[in-house]
């Protein structure tokens, strides 16, 4: 039996993942759970889509979907994009999909059609990219896309903090499952750039889109590995805004 790994917000950082990939010494007896996210930031989002297809190929990988996995999806198949998009990374994923040939788009496009909205294991841990919504949990949330647009569940998490479980104000959201790794809001953007556990929610966003590391993470020792900064990886670039 290998370990259980998941891996933080990409952001076309390649030369990022490649790092936490070998720093952490994975192998083929490891379970590989990315969070979403692999798009949008830096300058590598089509090679960072290549190398997770070939990860799928000789490990175990369960792949997440996330909000900006979403949007260039339909960019890359309605091309519809909006202002808000390309301002928050999305130009630099175009650009790196310029003049790739047609066969690669499509397989690409392939992938993220099969990007799954959360993962459940059978020691009742959630992976999922944002949150839900549904105090019944993910299987009754009728909202999908909250899975990789909401905020309300590490928001939720901060405020309660400082309650013991057995509070009658404790959320009952926190109560469904054992723990819940989630991505999505950045760490960076409160100063922090290690995974952060509240309650029993791990955030794993320690903010690859911006000026800080990638991270992967055993789930049972919570031991973690991380990338250098991004953008001592990328001095020509300027990642997300």
């Amino acid at each position: 039996m290998g370990r259980t790994l998941v891996i933080g917000d990409i952001h076309g950082g390649l030369k990022a993942l490649d790092q936490v990939l070998e720093r952490a010494e994975v192998t083929t007896d490891d379970l590989l759970i990315f969070l979403g996210d692999y798009v949008d930031g830096w300058g590598q989002a089509f090679e960072v889509i290549n190398r997770l297809i070939s990860l799928k190929s000789s490990h175990d990988c369960i792949f997440l979907r996330g909000n900006h996995d979403e949007l260039f999806y339909d960019w890359l198949t309605k091309s519809k994009d909006n202002p808000n998009w390309l301002h928050h990374g999305g130009q630099a994923t175009i650009n790196s999909y310029a003049d790739r040939p047609y066969n690669f788009i499509k397989i690409h496009i392939n992938f993220l059609e099969n990007l799954e909205n959360y993962y459940l294991d059978n020691q009742n841990r959630l992976f999922i990219h944002a949150g839900f919504t549904n105090v019944r949990g993910v299987e009754e949330e009728h909202f999908t896309k909250m899975f990789y647009w909401d905020r309300s569940l590490w928001e939720m998490a901060l405020a309660s903090r400082n309650l013991p479980l057995e509070d009658e104000f404790y959320p009952e959201r926190l109560k469904l499952y054992k723990e819940i790794f989630i991505g999505h809001t950045a760490l960076s953007k409160i100063n922090i750039s290690q995974p952060l556990n509240v309650a029993n929610v791990w955030n794993i966003d320690t903010g690859a889109a911006f000026t800080n590391p990638l991270t992967i993470m055993d789930i049972d020792t919570k031991e973690f590995w991380q990338s250098d900064p991004l953008p001592s990886l990328y001095p020509n670039e300027k990642g997300r805004n």
